[in-house]
């Protein structure tokens, strides 16, 4: 979606590089701020059951398109994992950082994949949304699955999990269109 706009703007390439990653930056340190804010609100269990990280990296791929949705999907969990290590309490931890990096860039490449659709119509944020949740929680799942022996936890505490953080999905499924939506409306009333 900010292709579009960047392209309507006939910006250099190196401009629209520089937009986009401006806007990833932002994206990732909303990533990393989230889940700081829900954990100390509500607790782990409050990030568990509402997954705040997932929602930027959901508007970022909506909005940026594939790549960049999925460099934002990969830095996201990594640099808050970096960052909240040097406080003591690394989120996400250790032993589930390359699971949740994984599901990540695919939420962030796969809801990325629709960006020019919802350019034309921002309605594709919606099963853009729930495509990419429903393939990242599949393929976490089954790689946990498939390296049940070097994964620290086993598929029963991953659909455990997935149940657990289901009423965050669903909400994300609801709010990540509408924001997309309003922002739509807002550039293009911009750009007339």
């Amino acid at each position: 979606m900010v292709d579009s706009i960047l392209v309507n703007d006939n910006l250099s390439v190196g401009k629209k590089i520089a937009y986009k990653t401006i806007i990833s930056v932002g994206i990732i340190a909303l990533a990393v701020i989230l889940p700081q804010i829900v954990h100390l609100v509500l607790g782990r269990p409050g990030g568990v059951k509402w997954l705040p990280m997932y929602l930027p990296v959901l508007l970022g791929g909506c909005l940026l398109g594939p790549g960049y949705g999925a460099a934002v999907g990969f830095f996201s969990p990594v640099i808050s994992h970096f960052i909240t290590s040097a406080m003591g309490s690394p989120m996400p931890p250790a032993a589930r950082l390359p699971f949740m990096t994984v599901e990540l860039v695919l939420f962030g490449l796969i809801s990325g994949v629709f960006s020019k659709k919802i350019t034309k119509t921002p309605l594709w944020a919606f099963p853009a949304v729930i495509l990419a949740q429903i393939t990242g929680r599949a393929v976490f799942l089954g790689i946990v699955a498939l390296a049940r022996d070097l994964a620290p936890f086993t598929t029963e505490m991953v659909w455990e999990q997935i149940k657990t953080g289901f009423i965050g999905l669903a909400l994300q499924a609801i709010l990540v269109p509408v924001i997309v939506i309003v922002l739509h409306k807002a550039l293009v009333k911009e750009n007339e």
